[in-house]
């Protein structure tokens, strides 16, 4: 569409990309955006995840900032934290650190955290923090050793993908579903149409 501005988002997750498309938007860049994602001592979830996706948006927009090409382009970062209590779970890289999140969870509440951050054409950012509550049935042993041996873990908060095999764990969900996924879609294209970016533009005459 001639005159809209760029849109960039800041990360390489294929899961926010995906969303976002599904909402009939497509990201002209995709800048992944590598911070520290380390807690403060004594950081809250909530902060957490807001501190970070600012983390993120800062780092993407110093990356970009010189080009030309991209100047005057919005750009939108993320970042999602799952927790229990103020127990911040990790991304799970070793089959330990995700037996040890899918116990924990097992039976129990624990809210997902979303910070979203949006800097507009002039460089103005807007934050949200989203939060969804999630209670997964109790799994039985054979249960976790084949999930565990699944795979689907890896690199996911908490240890699990709501989108995928962990679906089947989920008794109850109140809250935004695609926030669990990664991204809360109502509020990050709310974000984006507040620039004047046309977001219904790809949605005429989608089959």
């Amino acid at each position: 569409m001639p005159g809209r501005p760029k849109l960039i988002l800041a990360s390489g997750s294929p899961r926010r990309l995906a969303l976002l498309q599904q909402a009939g938007i497509e990201p002209d860049k995709l800048v992944p955006a590598e911070i520290d994602e380390t807690p403060v001592p004594r950081e809250s979830p909530r902060k957490l995840a807001l501190r970070l996706a600012r983390d993120k948006a800062s780092e993407a927009t110093r990356r970009i900032r010189d080009d030309e090409d991209w100047q005057g382009a919005v750009l939108l970062a993320a970042d999602t934290v799952v927790c229990v209590g103020r127990r911040i779970l990790p991304k799970a890289e070793t089959v330990d650190e995700a037996a040890a999140c899918i116990r924990l969870l097992s039976g129990r509440s624990h809210r997902v955290y979303t910070g979203l951050c949006l800097v507009d054409q002039h460089e103005r950012t807007r934050a949200r923090l989203v939060e969804t509550r999630v209670r997964f049935k109790r799994l039985g042993r054979d249960e976790i050793d084949a999930y565990l041996a699944s795979g689907e873990w890896r690199g996911k908060a908490g240890g699990y993908a709501i989108q995928g095999i962990a679906g089947a764990f989920v008794v109850s969900l109140i809250g935004s579903y695609t926030n669990v996924v990664g991204l809360p879609l109502t509020e990050a294209v709310g974000l984006i149409a507040g620039t004047g970016y046309p977001v219904t533009f790809g949605w005429i005459n989608q089959t």
